[in-house]
């Protein structure tokens, strides 16, 4: 017996959550890298606040979900060779 299984919307949204994830957690420690780098140079104290590094992750993840969510929709309207086929 063949499974119908649902349209694959939340597999395409959670890899591009999963991106964007990565990239943001990586933009943060990147970026918290080279201001503490600058700031020890300069001989400051280096200042990070917290809700700006959790507000860059949470925008990633918000602009991740909504990019992968339109190919995600897209791509359920159709069958797995075509959608395979389509650019």
């Amino acid at each position: 017996m063949t499974r119908i299984s649902r349209p694959p919307v939340g597999r395409g949204v959670a890899t591009s959550l999963l991106l964007s994830a990565l990239g943001g957690v990586g933009g943060a420690l990147l970026g918290s890298a080279v201001t503490t780098a600058y700031a020890s140079y300069q001989n400051w104290l280096t200042v990070i606040p917290v809700w700006a590094l959790a507000g860059g992750i949470a925008a990633t993840l918000v602009i991740g979900a909504l990019a992968g969510l339109y190919p995600a929709i897209r791509a359920s309207r159709l069958s797995p060779t075509e959608a395979l086929a389509t650019p």
